[in-house]
């Protein structure tokens, strides 16, 4: 009679084995996460500057219309470059999604409509006074001179407040203008940071119309910046037309 073979013993993980097959996944989501985030962040900053590209050629063309000025005292900045009564034939400006920032998350009562009396605005003219209505010749240096900028709230985090009524262009016109100026922006308060890069850095558009990320504040050249220093020379003429 012949013997039947036992049967193959089913060998299973030890303890010592999953514990090690945990670790390793643990591991690569440890590297993956970063640069996940970091990609997902460069994306961001890179759709910012593009924002802040477009309004500076549709000031550029709104300036070519108008004598060089930089916007009309009557009516919003943003009223000059947006046709909210008809955006499909825009002005300067083809979509509201232009004025909203990657880094900003429009919540209730701030929404991210086109056509809403509390449409989301991210971005702000300088804030200097006299600078709407002022002939751009008269930035005496327009490479250093900051023109439009997120414009932040107060506080720990990346935080917007500015509103748009997109209803029409005739509220669009009457709504209050949005600035910035150094950490302060108007509405919002005094930003403790920039928009990216743990708060270190913040994107830009000069007079003379590039864009640029820019430190938030250091010793060198800043956004923060506001006097003359040896470290940074410019900084007076960042926030100061003349």
């Amino acid at each position: 009679m012949t013997k039947s073979s036992p049967p193959p013993i089913e060998r299973a993980f030890t303890l010592i084995e999953l514990l090690v097959v945990i670790a390793t996944i643990g591991i690569l989501l440890g590297i993956a996460v970063p640069a996940l985030n970091s990609a997902y962040e460069r994306a961001k900053v890179t759709k910012d500057l593009s924002n802040l590209r477009q309004l500076g050629a549709g000031t550029q063309m709104y300036m070519n219309d108008n004598n060089g000025v930089l916007f009309s005292t009557t009516g919003s900045w943003m009223s000059q470059l947006y046709n909210a009564d008809n955006p499909a034939a825009s002005k300067y400006i083809s979509s509201w999604n232009v004025f909203v920032s990657p880094f900003d998350h429009p919540v209730s009562p701030r929404t991210a409509s086109s056509n809403s009396a509390t449409s989301a605005l991210s971005y702000g003219i300088n804030g200097t006074a006299g600078v709407v209505g002022m002939s751009a010749d008269r930035i005496s240096k327009p490479t250093a001179f900051v023109v439009f900028a997120p414009a932040q709230a107060s506080g720990a985090a990346v935080n917007f407040q500015g509103t748009g009524n997109t209803t029409s262009q005739a509220n669009l016109a009457g709504n209050s203008n949005v600035t910035v100026l150094a950490a302060t922006s108007s509405p919002g308060g005094a930003a403790t940071g920039g928009t990216q890069n743990n708060r270190t850095k913040i994107n830009v558009v000069c007079a003379d119309w590039h864009v640029e990320t820019m430190p938030w504040s250091e010793t060198g050249p800043a956004f923060t910046n506001t006097t003359q220093t040896g470290n940074d020379p410019d900084g007076y003429f960042r926030w100061n037309p003349q």
